[in-house]
């Protein structure tokens, strides 16, 4: 079992003529990706890396029979291409792309939740599942082994580190999440845990947060009550001073709301060992675990 992506996931990619789409499509595929077609308005007919393109998502779904989608398309029309997504009932659909407008994000996360489509992202590096050599994302599956411990992460550069780290320790993944950096994003950390506590085959978790918003502090609010594996956490940013926007769009805080500290404070109050840097968290889970 996994969680979102499985070995029966067939993946349309959005924007794939482009630089980055042809770049991570021969990526995905050389992991062993099942990526059944791409679309660009104005391309069909064209090949990218052997694989078709379409006019639209809908041609795409109804030729190749696709149920996932991720998304390379420039962020002014990246909301649009997730609402096309949606409409022709893909799940999930994924988001690389950073910086889309906040109210394009309201839009999308709107509309999928009103279908119940998980969307992951935006400014994400997408999703894993190692056993099932499924990546519809842009992260170096290389890091990432075979396990059963979840990750969800914020950072996708972390996200990447902490599962060398795990992975170099003989510890693997059943899943990883990243949960993207911008404002508004469609799964959150909470949502994610959720999931995780569905799926037997995942026997501890790894939450990795930062600074700004309250989603780690209501995550583990649910963890206290609702989830009893093994977790440990780690929160990026904790000497982000005031006010600072530390890399991500989300990553910013006021006051006493967002910090390090306060997440940290949570996460300890619902029994969650927190590392104090990445290469810790390994040695956490073995303790935990």
């Amino acid at each position: 079992m996994a969680v979102l992506v499985n070995k029966d996931t067939k993946v349309i990619v959005q924007g794939i003529t482009g630089g980055q789409g042809t770049f991570h499509s021969a990526a995905m595929l050389e992991y062993g990706t099942k990526i059944i077609a791409g679309v660009t308005p104005g391309k069909a007919g064209e090949e990218v890396n052997g694989i078709p393109v379409f006019d639209s998502v809908k041609e795409a779904k109804e030729a190749k029979g696709a149920n996932a989608s991720i998304i390379f398309v420039p962020a002014p029309f990246a909301g649009d291409a997730a609402l096309e997504a949606i409409a022709a009932d893909l799940n999930p659909v994924v988001l690389i792309t950073e910086h889309v407008p906040v109210k394009d994000e309201i839009r999308v996360i709107h509309a999928a939740k009103a279908k119940g489509i998980t969307v992951i992202g935006p400014n994400t590096p997408g999703i894993i599942t190692p056993g099932a050599k499924q990546k519809v994302g842009i992260m170096p599956g290389h890091v990432f082994s075979h396990g059963d411990v979840g990750l969800m992460s914020r950072s996708g550069t972390l996200t990447y580190e902490i599962a060398a780290g795990m992975t170099n320790a003989g510890i693997g993944i059943s899943t990883a999440i990243g949960l993207g950096g911008d404002p508004c994003v469609g799964l959150t950390t909470i949502e994610a845990v959720k999931l995780f506590k569905g799926d037997n085959d995942t026997k501890a978790l790894v939450l990795v947060g930062e600074i700004g918003g309250d989603a780690e502090e209501r995550a583990a609010a649910y963890i206290r009550k609702e989830y009893d594996l093994p977790v440990v956490g780690f929160i990026a940013g904790r000497t982000a001073p005031p006010g600072k926007r530390m890399g991500h769009a989300g990553a910013i805080i006021s006051g006493s709301s967002g910090t390090a500290a306060a997440k940290i404070k949570a996460l300890n109050d619902a029994g969650i060992a927190v590392a104090d840097k990445p290469s810790d968290v390994a040695r956490l889970l073995r303790e935990a675990m």
